[in-house]
């Protein structure tokens, strides 16, 4: 775990095994611990570069300078702070939105390119379920209730069938020691909200893997796949049981997929 200073910005990374270069970038309203439940597998196989975006506790930036063009930034300030010239990406969610500025404004600093759950822009219907979660927030909704509502649109069914793995998630997002603030989260949510690549679609180059969530209602595939399908050299992998979360209900599942479509 280390710090990296980059222009009005102090961006909290960490780094585990060895290997290619793997960059995972997190979603929306998480931070490099949302890979805990597949970091220890993929650090087998590559050198995994994770750092927290801007609207994360351990990232400092000004609120202002939350954006998806500013999270691209402080990736290409860390590669060449760690003098890494080209890497694979792996972005979930909000982390997708990442990659994809990344391959359009660095082609020559990546090779292949994973987007889990995500989508090349915000539609309608998210926009609204974004700034009602926000709106929850202002007016003072218990998180442990904040919560519930956001599992409802990340989660499976099947996850609320275990009601103790359920309380102990719950609790564990609660108790998180490094909280995102209100003004942090909603500046996130107007970065996803402003981000639409689908017309440059066409002028990424990577090699790519859409990886969804069969059960995902956040980016549903029927609506995603058809989205992403525009980069031209990109292919479709399903996950059964899991929803948005992919590699937390599936972790497995998503670290195989992700290994063979890299290796």
């Amino acid at each position: 775990m280390a710090i990296l200073k980059n222009k009005n910005a102090e961006i909290y990374y960490e780094i585990r095994g060895e290997g290619k270069p793997l960059i995972l970038l997190a979603g929306l309203a998480s931070d490099s611990q949302s890979w805990s439940t597949v970091m220890n597998k993929l650090a087998k196989e590559f050198m995994l570069i994770m750092p927290d975006n801007r609207g994360c506790d351990r990232t400092i930036c000004p609120l202002d300078e939350i954006t998806i063009s500013g999270m691209a930034d402080d990736v290409i300030a860390l590669m060449d702070h760690l003098n890494i010239e080209k890497a694979d990406l792996l972005g979930h969610s909000m982390g997708g939105y990442v990659a994809q500025q990344l391959c359009l404004d660095h082609p020559d600093r990546f090779d292949k390119l994973i987007l889990a759950a995500s989508s090349s822009f915000t539609n309608k219907r998210n926009k609204a379920l974004l700034s009602d979660l926000v709106k929850y927030r202002e007016d003072g909704m218990e998180m442990m209730e904040w919560y519930r509502c956001l599992y409802f649109w990340i989660f499976s069914r099947h996850f609320f069938e275990d009601e103790k793995m359920l309380d102990l998630s719950l609790t564990y997002s609660v108790e998180y020691p490094y909280p995102q603030s209100l003004g942090q989260f909603k500046k996130q949510v107007e970065a996803l909200n402003g981000f639409d690549v689908s017309d440059r679609l066409q002028k990424i180059r990577q090699h790519s893997l859409i990886l969804c969530g069969k059960e995902d209602i956040l980016f549903n595939p029927y609506e995603s796949i058809p989205a992403l399908s525009k980069i031209p050299n990109s292919e479709v992998s399903i996950i059964e049981n899991a929803a948005h979360a992919i590699h937390t209900e599936q972790a497995e599942a998503f670290v195989k997929e992700v290994v063979a479509f890299l290796q």
